[in-house]
C-alpha cells in the first residue's frame, strides 16, 4: 500500500499485520512496529496508549471490511442466491489479493486472552456470523435452497470452513487460489441444498 496516501495511525497497523503475517503474533512488538515505519517508540504511542489498543485497532481494521460488504450487498439490492455468492466472492477475492489479512482471523484464539479483546473478537465472528445466517435464511425463504439441516449448523460449517481454508491456504505457502477453493465449494454448498 502506498504510504503517501494512509495516515499514520493506519500505516502502524498495516504495519503489525505485516509483522503478524511474517513472524507471528508472539513477534508483534512496539519496537519491531517503529523501526518498519522509522519512528520511535514514544510516537507510535502518541497513536496507541499500549499494543492492546493497537491490538483493538488491528481488529477493528479487519472488521472494517465485513460493514463494508454487508453495506455493499444491501445497495446492490441482490436476491438471496446473489447477495450469499456476492458475499462470499468478496471475501475470496479480498483474501486472495491482501493475503495477510488473512493471518488476523487465525490469532482470535491468543487475542481473547489479552485484556478488552475478548469483547472485541466476540463481535466480529457474532456479527459475521448473523449476516451469513441472515442470508442462508433469507435463501431458505426465497425457496432457492431447502435446507434440511439447521441453519444454525450450516451458519457453523460455512463461517469455519472460511477460517480453515484460510489456515490451509497459508499453510500451503497460497500455492492454490483460495477464490476458486472458495467459491466452488460455496456454489456446491448451495447446489447441496
Amino acid at each position: 500500500m502506498d504510504d503517501m496516501i494512509l495516515h499514520r495511525k493506519e500505516r502502524l497497523i498495516i504495519t503489525a499485520i505485516e509483522i503478524i503475517d511474517e513472524l507471528g503474533i508472539q513477534s508483534l512488538s512496539t519496537r519491531e512496529i517503529a523501526k518498519r515505519q522509522g519512528i520511535s517508540e514514544a510516537t507510535l504511542f502518541r497513536h496507541f496508549l499500549n499494543k492492546n489498543e493497537l491490538l483493538a485497532a488491528i481488529l477493528r481494521f479487519f472488521a472494517q471490511f465485513d460493514d463494508d460488504i454487508y453495506q455493499t450487498t444491501k445497495l446492490k439490492q441482490l436476491n438471496p442466491k446473489e447477495a450469499f455468492m456476492f458475499f462470499m466472492t468478496s471475501y475470496a477475492e479480498y483474501y486472495e489479493n491482501y493475503p495477510a489479512i488473512t493471518s488476523i482471523m487465525q490469532i482470535y484464539e491468543f487475542l481473547r486472552y489479552e485484556p478488552g479483546l475478548e469483547d472485541v473478537i466476540r463481535d466480529i465472528t457474532e456479527k459475521r456470523y448473523r449476516y451469513v445466517r441472515s442470508l442462508l435464511e433469507d435463501m431458505k425463504q426465497a425457496n432457492i435452497v431447502r435446507v434440511q439441516a439447521d441453519i444454525d449448523i450450516i451458519t457453523d460449517l460455512i463461517v469455519g470452513y472460511m477460517r480453515d481454508i484460510c489456515l490451509k491456504w497459508r499453510m500451503s505457502k497460497f500455492e492454490f487460489s483460495v477464490r476458486q477453493k472458495i467459491i466452488s465449494t460455496m456454489e456446491y454448498l448451495i447446489e447441496s441444498m
